[in-house]
């Protein structure tokens, strides 16, 4: 024996008997006449098949495919209510598999769910979102991406056909096919039901040549020893008519069986004649095949219950939009510890470090942000902002996050939308702008980002506000200072970038020289340097000195300014 898979939907009577019924009126129909009668499968809920027309009508003529079905549902003051689940898809699934998600918190926005269903509501699934803020239609696309609440139903029309043999057929093909097998079924039913009536009239007609003859056929049945023989010999009988009268009981003599038989024979000559004359014509007896069709469709039809409708594809909410959004501030150690704050108002330097350790650098952004951390070597990490420790402790270490190469430090974090822009630059003075989708990454062991030239190492992460207007700022240790407009850095996925500010290759080398503060900042703006005690503020017009070409070695700071062991920026 030979398994064969088969999957074929259920469909609604009356379309399927209306196509039939236009087939045997139009042999000639095309598919796409078809699907208009049949237009998709009908399951026994009222779910709705989203399927796209493209889709079904592939099913219908390829005989494989697959059809999707989602529930419906309603609000009911805040509350969603589930009306009507696909087929084969229970209430209680549903709500063991969105509770799974609540308890596992990947879904927060949902409070509650419970199945309300009864005699009079047979499907009544109540989800309770969270606020009145959740937005209702996104929070239904997520649960219909991620749970039985919309399922994908195959179709295999695999049959065996005419020719006893498995087959996948169109549409057409199947219907065709159970019409000619419809036609033979009803010519054998009438072929039968005819040899039925001819066999009852010629012993009928037996029967009553016995009534018109009775006390002859009385008398051989009493004297005769072998009745039957002289009896069809008497009378020109067969065998069947004379076994007839021999089993005739005496209450069928009376007068009144005579009037019956020729009743009977006038009923059953009428019927042969109607028998015969629908075997002779093809065209009667279709409109037979048509009208038995309509009267079961009259009977047993219904209306459809699955409407096809055209809907969106559902996709599952990230993890980011099912978090709450929230001011936070991630706040990161020397030694590699990182946290997070709820609020902007946090003073990093304030928090409490372990033993040896020390502030580093903080970020300000939302909890449903991504933040990317690079390291010494010029790898990039991301993370989810919503999932770091709280800064109630002290943090946890990024190593458990993250697998950064050995002996790697970190230099700067950047928490930001996807649209925004960032400087990445090294201390030798090359560096690109970044977009910030552009740098994030799900490996653990982060993407290289920065390539670093001999003897150099990464300087902290710079936003970008406006790429197109804001001025770049550079300053080496020896004082130099280059200003120049930021699109003049060429935008990157990763690599080494342009040179923003010459450093003799000498210098560079043995770190005589480098770059020791990058500032991206508003034309507009002033510019504060500190050194020690002294200070100097360059307004528009000061910082016009120096403007330079991308790549220059810039001007000298004023004397007092120019060798320092601290440089700060007030932007």
């Amino acid at each position: 024996a030979v398994g064969m898979a088969t999957d074929i939907p259920p469909h609604n009577l009356t379309e399927v008997g209306n196509a039939c019924i236009a087939l045997l009126d139009n042999p000639d129909l095309t598919l796409d006449e078809l699907i208009n009668i049949i237009p998709a499968p009908d399951f026994p809920t009222a779910a709705e098949i989203i399927s796209s027309k493209k889709d079904i009508y592939d099913c219908y003529q390829n005989g494989r495919g697959s059809i999707r079905m989602r529930a419906t549902y309603e609000r009911e003051d805040s509350d969603i209510i589930i009306t009507n689940l696909p087929f084969q898809v229970s209430g209680s699934k549903i709500q063991e598999q969105i509770a799974s998600q609540m308890l596992s918190k990947k879904l927060p926005l949902v409070s509650d769910i419970r199945d309300e269903s009864d005699h009079e509501n047979p499907t009544r699934v109540v989800i309770t979102p969270k606020s009145n803020r959740v937005d209702i239609d996104a929070l239904m696309a997520h649960l219909f991406a991620t749970t039985d609440l919309e399922r994908s139903y195959r179709v295999n029309l695999n049959m065996i056909g005419l020719d006893h043999k498995p087959q996948v057929k169109n549409l057409k093909a199947i219907l065709t096919e159970w019409l000619i097998f419809r036609r033979q079924t009803v010519r054998r039913r009438l072929a039968f039901r005819l040899n039925k009536v001819i066999d009852r009239l010629h012993i009928l007609e037996g029967l009553l040549i016995a009534f018109l003859n009775i006390d002859e056929v009385i008398a051989i049945i009493r004297h005769e020893e072998k009745p039957k023989l002289v009896l069809m010999e008497r009378f020109e009988l067969s065998d069947r008519q004379a076994e007839a009268i021999l089993e005739l009981k005496l209450r069928q003599l009376a007068k009144l069986e005579e009037i019956k038989i020729r009743s009977e024979q006038d009923e059953l000559a009428k019927e042969r004649k109607i028998l015969e004359a629908l075997l002779n014509s093809s065209k009667k007896l279709t409109t037979l095949i048509k009208n038995e069709i309509q009267a079961d469709i009259e009977m047993f039809g219904d209306k459809r219950k699955s409407n096809v409708v055209v809907r969106g594809e559902a996709k599952a909410l990230k993890e980011t939009d099912l978090v709450s959004v929230e001011a936070i501030t991630i706040v990161l150690s020397e030694k590699g510890w990182i946290r997070a704050a709820k609020g902007h108002d946090i003073d990093p330097t304030s928090l409490s470090y372990k033993s040896g350790d020390q502030f580093l650098c903080a970020v300000k952004g939302k909890s449903n942000q991504s933040l990317v951390i690079l390291d010494s070597t010029g790898r990039a990490y991301t993370l989810a902002a919503h999932a770091l420790p709280s800064a109630r402790g002290q943090g946890e270490p990024l190593t458990g996050h993250i697998n950064p190469p050995s002996g790697a430090n970190f230099v700067g974090m950047m928490l930001a939308d996807n649209t925004a822009h960032f400087l990445i630059a090294s201390d030798a003075g090359y560096g690109f702008i970044v977009t910030f989708s552009d740098i994030q990454t799900k490996n653990r062991a982060g993407k290289v980002l920065l390539s670093l030239p001999k003897a150099s190492e990464p300087l902290p992460p710079t936003p970008v506000l406006d790429p197109e207007n804001d001025m770049l700022v550079a300053i080496t240790n020896e004082g130099r200072l280059l200003a120049f407009p930021v699109k003049e850095l060429p935008t990157l996925n990763k690599g080494k970038g342009n040179k923003i500010i010459s450093i003799p290759s000498a210098k560079a080398a043995s770190r005589e020289e480098l770059v020791t503060h990058l500032a991206v900042i508003n034309p507009n703006a002033n510019l504060d340097l500190t050194a020690g005690k002294r200070s100097l503020k360059l307004r528009p017009q000061d910082l016009a000195h120096y403007h330079g070409e991308r790549g220059r070695r810039g001007n000298k700071l004023p004397r007092g300014l120019q060798k320092v062991d601290e440089i700060k920026l007030d932007v």
